[in-house]
């Protein structure tokens, strides 16, 4: 046996990539382009040797700090871009390769250039706003005061009478007012004519009502055209509004509530003809300004289009070189400070490729001193890194979601692949679902290419992402559907005719009084005469339920011969022999010898009770079995499954932790005498001295951890097994609710001779069909599965308590930023 598995071919798949410690000796000149070529290879993941500084106190603070200024500069140019709704160029026009320095130069220009273009365009709006709320007000108002003006020749006596100590002076603009300070009117009635946002003029008017005591009159009229806010570039609806009034107290008032609200107030004379000329006036200058401002945008649009040529390529360069000068940052400086030394981890294959990176950084570099590369003893756990495509990369992030696989440690992935969608499938089985979710899968791969280059949102993004976790799970769905004869819950006679038929050829209700037999059993899957029939669910329930315990049995069963290849490799024949030997004999002398029953049942067609015969296997193993026996030595075989169970339990939790202890004891007998005639600075130099390694072996520790794996093992062997059970449970409610709204919904909207009930009965169905079924239940059924393999599956074997490897790359990069 040991030789048959020793001549296998090595299980590349199975086990992370062999990885290796390396050290970088890297001349000063040549550490730049080196550090480059290794980003553009990605496959050397650098040790942090700077990590007791903080970023300020490192090497190239200074150079990360440009870099993070330039990238500011950049995303400000980005931004600039997107808001004159301009695209970036996604392919950036060939132009020679440019100097960081000269990058910075260039971008400093850009940024004060666009600062200053902005700052303008912003005068120039206001301005433009101004004169346009201006011209605005000088329409409405007027129309006001021309309503107005009979009511005050009628006024002018009144006034008179009441002002006697003063001469009537004439009611005119508060702004003509201020321009002409020798003249004021105390007694004549004045007005206050500005313009405010719409959603503040009945606030605005009601605080004018309660400052004034009601002393004043308020006129507004919506504006007829909206106003480009100069802060949030949003078009606003404002109001026009004249305020007519009489005091000087009201009327410091009025303009400290215009202040406040933000209302902008403009002089409106109320002559006429001075109206229409400052009308003229405003509207020579508005077309002025207009056309200033689109010959400003079209310059500045004009030159965002030019750097928007090369934006892409410049932020990639930026982002490379502070990724580089971060990489930098990382490496210690050698005695001499002209050398870097660098350390990382990198896989055993790639060395080679390394090696070749670093001599054409040497070479290109014009160094006179080469770059050493050396391999280095290593203490800690190296990195794990599985090499995956774009379709098993799915699944290896399903189990990655669950826990990094230790160093070398077996890959659940490798089975994954296949286990996942078919567990998936068992529950969701109905082939006519399974063609939806195929016709779903095969529109994201053949738009795979085009979809991989925009951005999706989160849900659209998870879903691209697991289209071929998708493809799989359809495929599977659809064979299941087929075993289970299924199509939206209707069966189909698809493999020939059925196996039954009615008592009497001429009943009519031969699914209710009963089916015989006449002929072969149907030659796949379920046969379509029981469906409807009175043992429908008794039989699919049966069928269904021992099908679980099969499939767990099954899963785990393999969870824990792969704990056997892990104990292998890593050469602990501890966790062979009492780990891995006596859980197998645990699990198969329970639920290992009911599946052995249920097979034996299956073909045989025998009427006994599994449920009887497991109960009294411990109650009364000795008790004859009656009409439940399926084999002649059932019973003697019983209890020596019993005995083996009960014995499998001390075995998994004694001998372990005292053989644990007694191979301390016997590593360490001999070493005192040996770190006595060593001196403290050889134990200091020495990272595999005996010190070191000589820890304190605590057995009431190891002994309570055997301990408790024991006991997780034996009730989870019990409680695994039943959560299995769950295939049965939700692949039942999926066939229910298809029945459900197949014959409740669709069938009886189809009785109705009505096309309108009939169409509303068809798109119930279609809805239910694509929003629960087809959503809801996929992921239910998903979400079952994946606790399946990380639970019932996984802790079988996997510790899942490694890191992964994340080496240096330009690409994995450039997708974190995009």
């Amino acid at each position: 046996m040991e030789k048959f598995i020793e001549n296998l071919p090595p299980m590349d798949l199975m086990r992370s990539e062999k990885m290796t410690l390396v050290q970088l000796i890297i001349p000063a000149e040549s550490s730049h382009r080196a550090v480059s070529y290794l980003g553009e290879l990605g496959l050397l993941q650098f040790r942090d040797l700077n990590a007791d500084k903080s970023p300020f106190q490192r090497t190239f603070a200074n150079q990360v700090k440009r870099c993070a200024e330039m990238s500011r500069k950049l995303r400000f140019i980005k931004d600039q871009i997107s808001k004159a709704n301009l695209l970036s160029s996604v392919r950036p026009v060939m132009q020679p390769d440019i100097e960081l320095e000269e990058l910075e130069i260039q971008l400093a220009e850009h940024e004060h250039e666009l600062i200053e273009m902005n700052s303008n365009s912003e005068k120039l709006r206001q301005s433009y706003n101004e004169l346009l709320e201006f011209k605005i007000v000088l329409q409405k108002a007027g129309e006001f005061l021309v309503s107005s003006g009979s009511h005050a020749v009628s006024e002018r006596e009144l006034d008179e009478n009441v002002y006697s100590n003063n001469d009537y002076v004439e009611a005119s603009s508060l702004i003509e007012q201020e321009m002409r300070p020798g003249r004021s009117d105390q007694s004549g009635l004045r007005f206050i004519s500005g313009i405010i946002c719409k959603s503040k003029a009945l606030r605005f008017e009601r605080m004018l009502f309660r400052a004034t005591r009601g002393n004043m009159l308020f006129n507004h009229a919506p504006a007829d055209e909206d106003i480009v806010d100069p802060v949030s570039r949003e078009m606003v609806e404002k109001t026009v509004f004249v305020v007519f009034f009489s005091g000087e107290q009201a009327r410091t008032k009025i303009l400290k509530i215009c202040e406040a609200f933000g209302a902008n107030c403009y002089p409106v004379p109320e002559d006429i003809t001075k109206q229409r000329q400052i009308t003229r006036e405003v509207s020579l200058r508005l077309a002025d300004l207009e056309t200033t401002l689109d010959a400003g945008i079209r310059h500045r649009n004009k030159a965002l289009t030019s750097i928007g040529m090369h934006l892409v390529k410049w932020m990639n360069m930026v982002r490379r070189e502070k990724a580089v000068y971060d990489t930098l940052n990382m490496l210690n400086f050698d005695v001499t400070k002209k050398c870097l030394v660098g350390e990382g981890w990198c896989p055993i294959f790639a060395k080679s490729q390394i090696q070749a990176a670093l001599q054409r950084a040497t070479f290109d570099s014009s160094s006179q001193v080469g770059i050493i590369f050396h391999t280095m003893d290593a203490v800690e756990s190296p990195p794990t890194y599985f090499r995956t495509n774009k379709f098993t990369n799915a699944f290896q992030e399903i189990v990655d979601a669950y826990g990094v696989a230790g160093y070398q440690e077996a890959n659940p992935a490798v089975y994954t692949v296949i286990t996942f969608p078919f567990l998936f499938a068992v529950m969701f089985g109905d082939w006519g679902h399974g063609i939806c979710l195929l016709l779903g899968a095969l529109v994201l791969l053949a738009r795979e290419s085009k979809l991989s280059t925009q951005k999706l949102g989160s849900f659209m993004e998870m879903l691209f992402g697991g289209r071929y976790v998708l493809l799989l799970m359809s495929l599977f769905s659809i064979y299941c559907g087929l075993i289970y004869n299924e199509f939206f819950s209707v069966p189909y006679h698809i493999f020939g005719g059925s196996a039954y038929k009615c008592r009497d050829t001429t009943c009519k209700d031969a699914y209710t009084v009963g089916l015989v037999k006449y002929q072969d059993a149907y030659p796949f899957g379920v046969d379509p005469s029981w469906r409807g029939s009175r043992s429908e669910l008794p039989f699919l329930n049966s069928l269904k339920m021992k099908m679980s315990i099969l499939l767990g049995v099954v899963q785990m069963n393999l969870g824990i011969i792969l704990s056997y290849f892990n104990a292998r490799f890593f050469s602990s024949s501890l966790d062979i022999r009492y780990q891995f030997v006596p859980q197998v004999i645990f699990l198969n002398s329970l639920f290992g010898y009911l599946s052995l029953l249920i097979i034996i049942k299956w073909c045989t067609g025998s009427q006994a009770d599994l449920y009887h015969v497991m109960i009294y296997m411990f109650l009364s193993p000795t008790d004859n079995l009656g009409e439940n026996q399926l084999f002649w030595g059932q019973r003697p075989l019983q209890i020596i499954l019993l005995l083996l169970a009960l014995i499998a339990v001390p075995w998994m939790l004694f001998p372990k932790p005292f053989i644990l202890k007694r191979l301390h004891t016997e590593r360490f007998q001999g070493r005192a005498y040996g770190i006595l005639g060593t001196s403290e600075m050889d134990l200091d130099v020495e990272p595999d001295s005996a010190r070191q390694h000589h820890e304190e072996f605590n057995f009431s520790e190891v002994f309570v951890h055997q301990m408790i794996h024991s006991i997780e093992f034996v009730l989870g062997a019990v409680s695994n097994t039943a959560s299995y059970l769950r295939l049965w449970a939700l692949s039942l409610a999926h066939s229910e609710l298809s029945t459900v709204f197949y014959e409740k919904v669709l069938l009886l909207a189809w009785g109705y001779d009505n096309i309108v009930i009939r169409l509303v009965g068809l798109a119930v169905f279609a809805f239910a069909t694509a929003f629960i079924l087809l959503m809801m239940e996929t992921l239910s059924a998903f979400l079952h599965a994946l606790r399946l393999h990380w639970v019932e599956f996984q802790n079988k074997f996997y510790h899942g308590d490694g890191y992964k490897f994340r080496p240096f790359s330009f690409a994995s990069l450039t997708e974190d930023e995009d």
